[in-house]
């Protein structure tokens, strides 16, 4: 009988492109990995792998195993989904990724709710980035992700996760300097931005281009606590979310933008993922919103 458990350790292979990266990913050694796959091939009785320089691909036979676990996966998260839909108490572990700034407005308020309203459930939190945390919720390492989307840019998308909208996010300017009343004022400023290749660095500078200048960015960090205290100082200007201030007063001037551009915040899980526990986290996350004040 093939093994679900080798079969999961193949579709890995299969999303993250190197025994390296699952182990990594698993926290298991890379040999550990390779004595599994290859018990695999016993069992399957055909070879699944073909070397290819430092790298492996994936036989036609393997592929074809890789959709099978997709919907035997499916099924588990179905069966899982009518246990806990049986029991009285919502319990169990729900493993919750989150961008910084939602860890920072949203999660200690949602973790009292959590311990009020279900106590038996384990809730573990991980601060990732939106674009990897919502592959990897396909990939199983996250239950749940709280992601964002910003004004023009669509988040990626895929058949097996759903989408459900959790509130909207107004985006300001940050600034200590009074001179500074609107985002054309910016243009001698020294900015600080997050990393280049992520969604809100692109949506700054061009919002940036879209008011006439290129803005100079002296300063590069996810970090948004950082972004803060060098506003905080007067050494640079920054596009913040409302959500870094969920609850508390502001510590910066905040200028508000042309439009009043908003990003889109919301969660994902798998589809057939179980029912209760992640239908309790995203009530107990939308209660925590508006308590805060967010809409």
């Amino acid at each position: 009988m093939i093994d679900l458990r080798r079969l999961s350790l193949l579709r890995e292979l299969h999303f993250r492109g190197t025994i390296a990266a699952v182990a990594a990913a698993l926290a298991y050694s890379p040999s550990s990995i390779s004595q599994q796959l290859s018990q695999l091939e016993r069992e399957v009785g055909a070879p699944l792998l073909i070397k290819s320089g430092r790298r492996v691909r994936l036989t036609p036979i393997a592929e074809t195993l890789v959709e099978h676990t997709h919907e035997l996966l499916a099924r588990m998260d179905a069966l899982d989904a009518a246990l806990a839909a049986s029991g009285s108490a919502v319990s169990g572990t729900v493993r919750l990724a989150v961008f910084q700034s939602a860890a920072l407005g949203v999660i200690p308020r949602a973790l009292s709710l959590f311990a009020e309203r279900h106590p038996l459930l384990r809730v573990e939190v991980t601060q990732r980035e939106p674009e990897s945390a919502l592959a990897a919720v396909w990939a199983r390492e996250f239950d749940l992700v709280i992601a964002e989307q910003y004004p023009g840019h669509a988040a990626p998308r895929t058949v097996e996760l759903d989408r459900e909208p959790l509130c909207g996010d107004e985006l300001r300017l940050a600034a200590m300097d009074a001179t500074i009343t609107s985002i054309e004022t910016a243009r001698e400023a020294s900015w600080v931005m997050e990393p280049r290749g992520t969604a809100s660095r692109h949506w700054a500078e061009q919002r940036c281009r879209v008011a006439g200048f290129e803005p100079d960015v002296r300063f590069e960090t996810a970090d948004l606590q950082a972004q803060i205290r060098l506003v905080e100082s007067g050494h640079a200007v920054a596009l913040l979310p409302d959500l870094v201030w969920a609850g508390e007063r502001p510590s910066v001037r905040l200028v508000d933008l042309p439009g009043s551009p908003r990003r889109e915040v919301f969660t994902s899980a798998r589809r057939g993922s179980p029912d209760a526990t992640i239908a309790a986290c995203r009530a107990v996350l939308a209660h925590a919103v508006v308590s805060l004040g967010l809409s």
